[in-house]
């Protein structure tokens, strides 16, 4: 018969069967001395103890409630648990990991789209500005979060698809916004109307001011607009637009007229961009996306553009198109080569000097009289040698193109003859870029990003507290962005913690850009006056991008001092 334990099972037993044998036992042991440990230890036990499983100590034997010895009763525990069952801690240190799981309102994901997580998995590099506490959660109880003293924070050219805002004072002032409010909130829009804040509001949710510029700073516009497909982001997006209905896919006269309305809007957009009456768009395509900027946005003097992720195929069909472009982010390597006085040379003159130093390989050759006897490498494996680190770079963060200037608008014919711009095949067959701008623009659809906010209860050391969310989802811009933080700015008395999901591809938008000279400042928000923008987030756009080829991910504001992480 098997040997029997109390509070300990390690077969099954009937629940009668042992109750009957614990009362058994405590009868029998009445009032006598308890055995030494090692004697009253079953052989299971002492197996368990050995391998190092911790165990609950066995329970007092002196009945349901009591203890032996007239001490406080031990805790009675199920005789059917595991071994290593073993009871919980009642507290933990304060600086310990369950403070970091239980205080921490909103996890650090950045689980945008599929290729968004496949291109964070290729390239993980991060730039980090400004440190914040290396735990896995932002928690508002935590009093060691470094400070930077920096009331602004620094401009981010990324597309953001989610932003979640988490403060201990309720967002309802975000829910429901009366019809009044609403249509205020359009007009003030599309008459770029400019509304200042004040640096605290003690009741948000009766600022009719307030819910009126969120309203405003929710506004963006977009081309084409069709309701039943998502038309950000389009790179990787093939699987949520699988079995929706396309009924150009294979109709050509539909396509055209698509493409012909979309080049429309696109020459309306950079028009607009080329009389600084709006700051910036972007052309998203299902293989790359492309920032236009105005002259004096990130302190260039120039019209800009940014194309990435690129390919080979892509870089050549521009040269070939006569557009003239720079790789800000390879300074040297084999097709870049720069003279002793620092000036880059041109393609055709990087390929005369590839050329030379080909030949002169081969010249010793010559000297040997053996230049017969040996098989020089065909002209086609010379080829792929001098592009194998162009291949090796396409659809990086590397391959980012700049064009600057008047090429710009050569790349702006070069996109709407090309073939390459809208896929042959799958669910984004026949489907024209999707075009994003804070302005609008001919053809363009007023489009609202969506906002919910939550209000939870989330776990404390001392037990429950209130915890409230706002969830922003949409193609962010970087002027939404600003718009945003500076609204909640006021409404939430300065405190704050954001988590930002960026639109990965778009990151390395945030390179610096080499400058021919410095900009003055006045001259060009003068020049901007007209763009559409709020003063404080055209100024903000004007500086020199300094997250390299991140972008914000983490955000935390208290006492109006912004910390933050890329």
């Amino acid at each position: 018969m098997a040997l029997s334990v109390p509070g300990y099972s390690p077969g099954f037993r009937k629940p009668p069967e042992v109750v009957r044998l614990r009362r058994k036992r405590a009868r029998s042991r009445g009032a006598a001395a308890s055995p030494p440990r090692e004697l009253t230890e079953p052989a299971a036990r002492r197996a368990a103890l050995v391998a190092g499983l911790p165990l609950r100590p066995f329970p007092a034997a002196g009945g349901r409630g009591g203890g032996s010895g007239g001490g406080p009763a031990a805790a009675r525990r199920t005789p059917f648990a595991r071994l290593d069952n073993r009871p919980r801690v009642a507290a933990e240190p304060p600086d310990g990991p369950a403070r970091e799981q239980l205080e921490s309102p909103v996890p650090f994901l950045d689980s945008n789209q599929e290729n968004d997580l496949l291109w964070e998995e290729k390239f993980p590099e991060r730039t980090t500005v400004t440190e914040l506490p290396q735990t896995s959660h932002v928690s508002f109880s935590e009093p060691d979060i470094p400070s930077s003293k920096i009331t602004e924070l620094p401009v981010d050219w990324s597309i953001k698809t989610r932003l979640l805002f988490t403060s201990s004072q309720p967002f309802t002032w975000a829910d429901h916004l009366k019809a009044q409010e609403e249509a205020q909130g359009l007009v003030q829009h599309c008459r770029a109307t400019e509304v200042t804040l004040p640096k605290s509001i003690q009741d948000p949710k009766l600022s009719t001011e307030l819910r009126c510029t969120f309203q405003q700073s929710l506004i963006y516009w977009l081309h084409p607009a069709l309701s039943w497909l998502p038309l950000f982001p389009r790179i990787g997006a093939d699987r949520k637009m699988a079995g929706k209905t396309s009924p150009w896919s294979n109709d050509a006269t539909l396509q055209h007229v698509l493409m012909s309305d979309w080049s429309v809007s696109f020459t309306s957009l950079y028009n607009l961009l080329k009389t600084k009456l709006c700051p910036y768009f972007y052309v998203c395509t299902y293989q790359f996306t492309v920032l236009f900027r105005a002259a004096g946005l990130a302190g260039s003097d120039l019209i800009t553009a940014l194309i990435s992720p690129t390919t080979r195929g892509l870089r050549e069909a521009m040269r070939n198109e006569g557009i003239e472009f720079s790789l800000p982010l390879i300074k040297e390597s084999g097709h870049k080569k720069e003279t002793a006085s620092g000036t880059s040379l041109g393609y055709g003159e990087e390929q005369a000097i590839s050329d030379e130093d080909e030949e002169e390989s081969f010249s010793w050759l010559e000297e040997m009289g053996v230049q017969d006897k040996i098989k020089k490498p065909d002209i086609l494996s010379i080829k792929l040698r001098k592009e194998k680190h162009e291949v090796q770079m396409d659809h990086r963060p590397e391959s980012v193109v700049l064009v600057k200037g008047i090429n710009t608008f050569t790349l702006l014919n070069f996109l709407i003859n090309s073939k390459s711009l809208v896929a042959t095949s799958g669910p984004q067959a026949g489907l024209p870029p999707t075009l994003l701008s804070p302005v609008a623009f001919r053809g363009a659809t007023m489009q609202m990003l969506k906002a919910r906010s939550v209000n939870v209860k989330t776990q404390a050391l001392s037990g429950y507290r209130d915890q409230f969310s706002l969830e922003i989802t949409g193609p962010i811009m970087p002027h939404s962005l600003h718009s945003l933080t500076m609204l909640l700015k006021s409404s939430q008395s300065g405190s704050f913690s954001a988590v930002l999901y960026p639109h990965e591809p778009t990151a390395v938008f945030n390179i610096c850009l080499q400058m021919d000279k410095v900009l003055d400042m006045e001259v060009v928000h003068k020049e901007l006056t007209n763009c559409g923008l709020h003063p404080n987030t055209l100024e903000q756009l004007s500086q020199i991008p300094l997250l390299g080829k991140s972008s914000l991910r983490n955000v935390v504001l208290r006492d109006y001092i912004y910390n933050w992480r890329s």
